[in-house]
């Protein structure tokens, strides 16, 4: 039987120690801050991070270089026969289009998976694929299995400021006046292939509910007949100060009863769009192993 890898990158929200702990390789983002090259949980923790961003230093994300991703597989491939690569959402960057074209040199070594997911949602699918090979599934039939189910997963994200949403021109700047005054909080959401605005709604306390009910409409509609931990998972992300997420943490919690609700800081390349202080919750479907 073929000894199968998973690998993935630091959007998944898994850092480089809990990677060694899950036996799950990730490939760190690179960054430009300042036109100064740095790579997530290596020479840039989330603290810098913030920090740099807060200065109003100029961060840019970029994707990795082709020689750093075919430097980690060559180096997995050498305790390894196949690698499932996990990168993220193809239509948030285009590193899975190069990953997949840098996989053509491997000869069937490499299966690279489109699986247009972000943040505890790609950590979630990196551990479905993890649990299908010890369970004995085949490279290619993780592959398949995890670009089938792709969609089956939704998030929901509200900024607390617009005006990282300005700099990256997706709000104009009259907007960002205009929602400041009037306490606006637009909700987002992350279905598939790209960054989407939802809702916009007044206050936060407004943002939470309109996200909780997003939520239940994606459990009622796109997963009707699904309940429980076993069947659906629930999961919580934030940007900047884990203290004010812990309180939202503890509402999913109340809200969502029995469901064992993991909490990540979301990936550094959304939060450069978005900015601190920003809080998510997702839900997607579990893993049937049959």
């Amino acid at each position: 039987m073929s000894k199968i890898a998973i690998a993935t990158d630091s959007n998944s929200g898994i850092t480089q120690a809990q990677g060694k702990e899950l036996g799950i390789f990730v490939l760190p983002m690179p960054f430009y801050i300042n036109d100064e090259l740095f790579l997530e949980d290596i020479t840039l923790s989330q603290e810098q991070f913030y920090q740099r961003l807060e200065e109003g230093a100029d961060v840019k994300t970029t994707q990795p270089s082709p020689g750093d991703v075919t430097d980690l597989w060559d180096k997995i491939l050498q305790d390894y026969d196949q690698i499932v690569y996990i990168p993220m959402s193809s239509g948030l960057s285009s590193s899975c289009e190069t990953a997949m074209m840098l996989a053509q040199d491997y000869e069937g070594k490499v299966f690279v998976v489109n699986n247009q997911r972000i943040s505890v949602t790609q950590r979630q699918s990196v551990l479905d694929a993890k649990a299908m090979a010890q369970a004995g599934k085949s490279a290619q039939e993780i592959h398949d299995y995890l670009e089938r189910t792709k969609f089956d997963s939704d998030i929901y994200i509200t900024v607390d400021t617009l005006k990282y949403l300005k700099k990256g021109g997706r709000c104009t700047p009259a907007a960002a006046a205009l929602g400041a005054v009037l306490g606006i909080k637009p909700v987002l959401r992350i279905k598939g292939e790209k960054l989407d605005s939802f809702a916009k709604v007044r206050g936060w306390k407004a943002a939470k509910k309109s996200m909780i009910d997003a939520i239940r409409h994606t459990m009622d509609t796109d997963f009707a007949g699904l309940s429980g931990p076993e069947q659906l998972h629930i999961a919580a992300a934030y940007t900047g100060d884990r203290a004010a997420a812990e309180e939202w943490l503890k509402e999913l919690e109340a809200t969502f009863p029995g469901y064992p609700i993991h909490m990540d800081p979301l990936s550094l390349s959304v939060a450069c769009h978005i900015g601190p202080g920003a809080q998510a919750v997702t839900v997607s479907k579990a893993l049937e192993l049959k």
